[in-house]
């Protein structure tokens, strides 16, 4: 099976797959973004993705959202992986703290370790990046005194330098992963599903329309454990749903 990620090796999507997939043997692909994992099972190229759907300090992945619902129309969700994040904070080679100009990172684990950023390292520029395993690559070959956050599976893969680790805000940090397959795959195993929605465009503009909508589920005993809203890009003021 043709799985496609969000790469470079050592993101901690990279540590989701090899968790999920146990002992199984795959083809692994990595790719640049959330959009280009995604957009490989719409293409046939993958048969399956895996990213990033909700992290339990910073909320949901709004890249992933939008792409499967503005970029890939023929794509389904059918799996999910939690895995715990641990965030170290990386260097091409020891050194001290207060050394450091600046802390590069995926968007994502910077916010994820504001707290750490801001009392431990209060004079460095923090700076963004394609992913964890891209920031750790580029600190690896910097020969200033840069920093990333990452995971430690980067740090060995790039011979780079763990200077603390568990770093993250707070100690119970989850991401959940979502796997995509193409449309009308169904999801294996026999636990019960979590069937995720994207609506939008209640009718017209008026108290109660959203309420109305949810009574959908409330009157079939269908609960929800998961709701929020994204700009619709189509004006101010208009958005979409999404729901589990």
């Amino acid at each position: 099976m043709r799985v496609a990620y969000l790469g470079p090796r050592g993101t901690f999507t990279e540590d989701a797959l090899r968790e999920a997939i146990g002992g199984e043997e795959v083809e692994a692909q990595p790719k640049p973004s959330v959009y280009d994992a995604i957009i490989a099972v719409q293409s046939g190229e993958a048969d399956r993705a895996l990213v990033p759907f909700e992290n339990s300090i910073e909320g949901s992945v709004s890249a992933t959202l939008d792409t499967l619902a503005f970029d890939a129309q023929g794509v389904t969700i059918v799996g999910e992986h939690d895995l715990p994040i641990r965030h170290c904070l990386i260097a091409r080679e020891p050194i001290p703290l207060e050394r450091i100009e600046v802390v590069l990172s995926h968007p994502q684990a910077s916010a994820q370790c504001a707290r750490f950023i801001r009392e431990n390292l209060p004079a460095a520029e923090v700076r963004a990046a394609a992913s964890t395993a891209d920031a750790v690559r580029r600190v690896s070959e910097h020969e200033g005194n840069w920093a990333a956050l990452g995971a430690a599976s980067a740090a060995s893969l790039y011979g780079a330098a763990v200077l603390r680790d568990g770093i993250e805000d707070e100690p119970d940090n989850v991401t959940r992963f979502v796997w995509v397959a193409p449309a009308g795959t169904r999801a294996e195993g026999d636990e019960p599903w979590r069937t995720s929605l994207v609506f939008a465009e209640l009718g017209d503009d008026r108290p109660g329309a959203l309420v109305d909508a949810l009574q959908a589920f409330s009157v079939r005993g269908v609960n929800l454990t998961r709701i929020e809203s994204r700009p619709l890009r189509r004006g101010l003021g208009r958005y979409m749903f999404f729901c589990d």
